[in-house]
């Protein structure tokens, strides 16, 4: 009888196992599309388990949780946010918790975008409020080691393709883009530096007025000694986007440059005030810092748009009306062919 009794409770127990190996490997998914699951901080595993049953991610709780009760002395359940997107088994589920495979989006910051457009970007890729950005990457205290004079992050936010993982804090953001600006001033800026007789500070202000003038690279070395000869003479570096970025400082963005605007009371505006704006006015990359750093040779000391995505340069103020009397006249004619065409932000030197 009792051996009976034995080999009955050994086929219940083989059955039972048979089942929970079964459910364990068979693949579920409840949910259509795509699902984001977000696992907070001390989310206790019946609660996670729970939470991945209502949204459709396993078909019933128990299997997750005895994975988690026979791996819980090796693996604990990591928090973040998860991505679903495809049939998964409870063992697959699991292990994504127990490794900590969290959803991590692409995060494209291209060269030349300021503070308000990288607001703006993590704003629609990562959810990240606009204002917790903007105050984030105000406090300059990160980088007072290399820019003593830096009024804010702006300039040292380098611009590269990141991996954040969802749902990240602004604050997090900043370190890491600070800390590849780090990466590359140790790699490609230090020496130079230390041999153009420039501080850190003058060179990312200027490197950022290059940036912004031109998306040309064969450009840019000749606008930074444009800029660079414009200081030694005392004259108004007149930067278009200077008063571009004094707009959005006074949070009334503009698209196309008014002679009004030209006017605007900021120390960023360099038709007012002569010298470099207070700091950078976007965040260059690394070919716009070495234009700074090695600048062309030439005399040129003008420069405006030639209406095909880069600028006529002169060395002299009547050379530069001509090429301006050039550009308006090319502006007027695609006004008449196109109306529309001629539409976006001007560039006077």
């Amino acid at each position: 009888m009792k051996k009976l009794v034995a080999v009955f409770v050994l086929l219940l127990v083989i059955a039972g196992l048979a089942v929970a190996g079964a459910e364990i490997l068979r693949p579920y998914r409840g949910y259509a599309g795509k699902v984001i699951v977000e696992i907070p901080p001390g989310m206790r595993a019946p609660q996670v388990a729970d939470l991945l049953a209502a949204k459709g991610i396993l078909a019933q709780r128990w299997p997750f949780l005895l994975l988690y009760g026979v791996g819980r002395w090796r693996y604990h359940l990591q928090a973040g946010a998860y991505l679903f997107d495809r049939p998964l088994r409870p063992l697959d589920v699991y292990r994504k918790l127990a490794r900590g495979q969290v959803y991590f989006r692409s995060v494209v910051i291209p060269e030349g975008s300021n503070r308000f457009d990288i607001a703006r970007i993590l704003h629609e890729r990562l959810d990240i409020p606009v204002k917790d950005f903007l105050q984030a990457s105000q406090n300059p205290a990160a980088i007072r080691d290399l820019d003593p004079q830096a009024p804010s992050l702006e300039g040292y936010l380098f611009p590269d393709t990141y991996q954040f993982e969802y749902h990240t804090s602004a604050a997090h953001v900043v370190r890491i883009m600070l800390g590849q600006f780090r990466r590359v001033f140790k790699r490609d800026i230090e020496q130079d530096l230390s041999e153009s007789g420039l501080s850190l500070h003058q060179v990312m202000t200027l490197a950022s007025l290059v940036e912004t003038e031109t998306p040309d690279p064969a450009e840019r070395p000749i606008i930074a000694q444009v800029f660079e000869l414009r200081l030694k003479k005392g004259m108004l570096l007149q930067c278009d986007p200077t008063v571009l970025y004094a707009a959005d400082l006074d949070h009334h963005p503009i698209d196309t440059i008014t002679e009004s605007d030209l006017q605007i009371q900021s120390p960023y505006n360099t038709y007012l005030h002569a010298g470099l704006p207070p700091g950078p006015i976007a965040n260059p990359g690394l070919a716009s810092i070495r234009a700074v750093l090695h600048p062309a040779s030439t005399h040129y000391l003008y420069f405006v748009s030639n209406n095909h995505g880069g600028h006529a340069f002169a060395r002299t103020l009547a050379g530069h009306l001509r090429n301006v009397a050039r550009y308006r006249e090319e502006v007027a004619g695609l006004r008449r062919s196109v109306p529309d065409a001629a539409k976006g932000r001007k560039h006077r030197k």
